[in-house]
C-alpha cells in the first residue's frame, strides 16, 4: 500500500485528531462498560443530536448547543435516577428517546435535514481544520488528565459505589463530574464517527480488551491500542477504498471483536481473569 497519502495535510490532521479521540473514547468507555452503562454514550449522542438540531434551528453554533443539552440531560437523568430510584438502563432509555424526540421535532420544524446535520450524524474527520485539530487535542488532554487524577475514586465508584461512599468519597459529585466528562467525550468524538456510531467506538475496543482477561492496567492498554489502531487504519483504508472513514473504523473494531471471540472459542486466549477483582491493580 502506497503511504504517500501521509504527506497530505488533511490526512495528517485527521490521524492526529482521530488518535486523540480514540484514546479518550477508550478510557471513558472502560468505566462505562464496567459500570454496565454501555449505552450511555449512545444516549448522550442522541441528546447531542437534539442539541445540534436546536443549534441549527436557532442559528447558534451547533456544538455549543449539543454540549449544553447533553450535559444538562445527563445531569438531570443522574439526579432523577438518584432521587426516584430509577434503574440505570431505564434512565439511559429516557435520555436516548428524549434527545431523539427533540431532534426530530426541531428538524421537522426547520424544514427537514440539512447538509450540516449529515456531517454531524456520520462524521467528517478528514474535513477538520487546524483549529479544530488543536481544539480536539486540548480537550482530549484535559479529559485524560482529569481521568488520571480521579482514577482511584472512579475505580471505587465503578466496582462498589456503596463502599466508595463509606470510604469518604463524595459519590454524587463524582457521578456528576463523570457524566460531564462523558458528554465532553461524546461531543468531541462526533467529528470522527458521527452521532450514530459513537457508542461503537466507546464500547467495542473495551469489550474486546476485557475478553483477554489481562488485569485492569493491561486491559486499558489493550483497549487504547485497539482503538487507536482501528482509527488510524480505518482512516487510511477509507481513503483508498473511497468509503466513509466512520464506517470503516467501526467495521475494523467489529472485526477485532469477532476475531477475539473466535480465539476464545478455540481456547487460544486461555482462562480469563475476572475484571471485577482488579481495582487494586490501578
Amino acid at each position: 500500500m502506497n503511504l504517500e497519502i501521509l504527506g497530505y495535510s488533511f490526512i495528517q490532521k485527521g490521524l492526529i485528531a482521530g488518535a486523540a479521540i480514540s484514546i479518550i473514547c477508550s478510557l471513558m468507555g472502560m468505566f462505562l462498560v464496567l459500570r454496565r452503562y454501555s449505552l450511555f454514550g449512545d444516549a448522550l449522542s442522541h441528546m447531542a443530536f437534539g442539541g445540534i438540531s436546536l443549534g441549527l434551528f436557532t442559528g447558534i453554533y451547533p456544538l455549543w448547543t449539543a454540549f449544553a443539552v447533553s450535559v444538562l440531560g445527563a445531569l438531570g437523568i443522574t439526579k432523577l435516577r438518584k432521587s426516584a430510584k430509577i434503574s440505570g438502563d431505564a434512565a439511559i432509555a429516557v435520555l436516548l428517546v428524549s434527545g431523539l424526540g427533540i431532534g426530530v421535532l426541531l428538524i421537522s420544524a426547520s424544514g427537514g435535514f440539512k447538509v450540516d446535520l449529515f456531517s454531524f450524524l456520520f462524521g467528517s474527520i478528514l474535513l477538520i481544520s487546524t483549529e479544530d485539530m488543536l481544539l480536539i487535542l486540548g480537550i482530549s488532554s484535559g479529559v485524560v488528565a482529569t481521568l488520571v487524577a480521579l482514577r482511584k475514586q472512579l475505580l471505587h465508584l465503578t466496582f462498589d459505589e456503596e463502599q466508595a461512599q463509606v470510604s469518604g468519597i463524595n459519590t454524587d459529585r463524582l457521578n456528576y463530574v463523570f457524566v460531564v466528562l462523558a458528554s465532553v467525550t461524546v461531543i468531541t468524538s462526533m467529528r470522527l464517527v458521527g452521532i450514530l456510531l459513537i457508542s461503537a467506538l466507546i464500547v467495542l475496543p473495551n469489550i474486546t480488551a476485557i475478553m483477554f482477561g489481562k488485569g485492569f492496567k493491561k486491559t486499558v492498554a489493550l483497549s487504547v491500542s485497539m482503538s487507536v489502531s482501528s482509527v488510524v487504519s480505518g482512516i487510511i483504508l477509507s481513503y483508498y477504498l473511497d468509503l466513509a472513514p466512520s464506517g470503516v473504523i467501526v467495521m475494523i473494531s467489529v472485526s477485532m471483536l469477532v476475531g477475539t471471540l473466535l480465539l476464545k472459542h478455540v481456547n487460544v486466549l486461555g482462562k480469563s481473569k475476572s475484571i471485577q477483582k482488579l481495582p487494586s491493580e490501578a
